[in-house]
């Protein structure tokens, strides 16, 4: 049974081939006189066009977002509503971010201000201002230059009181050469080096006497200090030892025990003196040495204001001001993002919040579509895509109001990479639409007719009147005989009225065979 089915098969599509070949030899050796249907070479004007369907959208459409949480305070557009480009849609509370702006406002302005004052420089006022601290400072320091050298001198005084009088009543010979005490010491040590240090004493007291005369407030009071210090220092010492040693004696028949507490007494009150014009000293000297510092920290702030700023000075101040300029221009950036505004003009068709809600950062609650202007887009197969390019125009009607409704439009934009659909390489252009129409809604099915070419004033003959053979195209002409004549032609531009253009072969009024074979 199958091998019948097979023969049949066969058998038909030979007698098929035959019937052909035949027909085929009667078409081009028939004359044109016979009755066949002929047409004549004229000029006309040839249009190519391209045949899609697409679909209406929105030239823009958006979804917004805040790039940062917060509480919504202001809703301005509802659903449905009209926004225009740059129009504020919500607002979040920007009271925090408001006061940080403020005080980097404020901040900015104080930077300007120090600026100004250091490319100004110095005013006379401040230069006099700043040399009455330096008159005062030396004034304050001669003053405790005069306190520390009365100090001294008056260290001296104590000292030879301390000696000469205090100590020197328990004495038998005080001064030099032999000095000599008037009872007995059970330490014999101790009591040859109170003698030997009175004798000594009496040597500094001399020397420190005769050293004093030539004091004055611009001597080099640091030695002064220095030997004042020792010599009191050798003093104490003394009056140690001699304490140590009226503290073993004893009342008897060459001293009586008042002579004994009196001789007590005045040592006691004589290392009391010591140590205060020690501590008398010391502090005089510290008085000195900081008037000293301020007089040369005022002097230096003296120098520097008749100096005037430093390049190095103003270039670190500009720093500082670009850099609170930067915080103000932080802040405001944070400040606008609490507003989300439009980017286009059109219809809100998304709105999910209300007030007092909290929103999270990058979550879109608001979306808007172009309310006027709208766009087609459309998958063009490859084979048609290389006719179109930008600018073409097209006519385009849409289901929803019929083919009597034709809208005008133009090709605005055709993607460089494929789509693939359905195994088929399209590329997505987009046409918009030439006038704003309320009748044109997002989303309607459209079909579109892009003229893609136009020759016109050319020579012209009906698409089925040429013959295919291979790549060479040939057309029957009437010349006149029983006979028509094969002639090749060279075709143009395909019409989508069925005609096609002439390039060369044939000439305006020559008749043809209007029964070719068409490819």
């Amino acid at each position: 049974m199958k091998s019948f089915i097979k023969k049949r098969k066969i058998l038909i599509t030979v007698v098929a081939v035959a019937v052909l070949a035949v027909s085929g030899y009667f078409y081009f050796n028939r004359q044109i006189g016979s009755g066949i249907e002929t047409v004549e070479v004229r000029r006309g004007n040839v249009f190519q066009e391209v045949s899609v369907t697409g679909s209406v959208k929105p030239s823009e459409n958006v979804d917004l977002a805040f790039e940062s949480g917060g509480r919504v305070s202001k809703i301005y557009v509802e659903v449905g509503g009209m926004a225009v480009s740059g129009q504020a849609l919500i607002q979040l509370d920007d009271s925090e971010v408001y006061a940080n702006l403020a005080g980097a406002k404020a901040n900015l302005k104080t930077k300007e201000a120090e600026l100004d004052e250091l490319i100004r420089g110095t005013r006379e006022e401040e230069i006099t201002i700043s040399q009455t601290k330096v008159n005062n400072a030396q004034t304050v320091l001669d003053e405790s230059k005069k306190a520390l050298v009365e100090k001294i001198k008056n260290s001296y005084t104590t000292c030879d009181d301390a000696i000469r009088n205090k100590a020197d009543s328990f004495f038998r010979t005080p001064a030099i050469p032999a000095p000599q005490l008037n009872f007995s010491v059970s330490d014999s040590q101790l009591k040859i080096d109170i003698e030997n240090q009175r004798m000594a004493i009496e040597e500094t007291l001399i020397f420190w006497s005769s050293s004093l005369a030539e004091i004055t407030v611009d001597s080099n009071l640091t030695l002064y200090v220095a030997e004042a210090k020792n010599n009191l220092s050798q003093a104490g010492s003394f009056l140690d030892k001699a304490n140590s040693a009226l503290n073993g004696l004893s009342a008897g028949a060459s001293v009586s025990q008042t002579t004994i507490d009196g001789w007590k007494a005045g040592i006691s009150t004589a290392r009391t003196n010591i140590s205060v014009a020690i501590d008398s000293v010391s502090t005089a000297e510290t008085n000195s040495k900081n008037a000293q510092s301020a007089l040369s920290l005022a002097q230096q702030e003296l120098n520097l204001e008749i100096a005037g700023s430093t390049v190095e000075e103003i270039n670190a101040q500009e720093a500082q001001v670009e850099k609170a300029r930067a915080d103000v221009l932080n802040y405001q950036v944070q400040v606008d993002k609490t507003i989300l505004r439009s980017p286009i003009s059109g219809i809100v068709t998304k709105q999910d919040t209300k007030i007092g809600e909290i929103v999270s950062a990058n979550t879109i609650i608001v979306s808007i579509i172009s309310g006027n202007q709208f766009e087609i887009e459309s998958k063009i197969p490859e084979a048609d895509i290389a006719k179109i390019k930008i600018g073409d125009l097209a006519k385009v009607t849409l289901d929803a109001y019929g083919e009597d409704v034709i809208f005008d439009a133009k090709v605005v934009k055709i993607d460089p990479a494929e789509t693939i659909i359905e195994g088929v390489a399209t590329y997505k252009t987009t046409l918009q639409f030439e006038k704003n129409d309320d009748r044109i809604k997002s989303g309607m099915t459209a079909n579109i007719d892009i003229s893609t070419n136009k020759r016109e004033n050319v020579l012209v003959v009906p698409q089925r009147a040429v013959i295919s053979e291979g790549t060479e195209k040939f057309v029957m002409v009437d010349n006149g005989t029983p006979n028509s004549e094969k002639r090749k032609i060279e075709t143009g531009l395909r019409g989508i009225d069925g005609n096609i253009e002439i390039i060369s072969g044939l000439n305006e009024g020559e008749k043809i065979s209007a029964l070719g074979i068409v490819q």
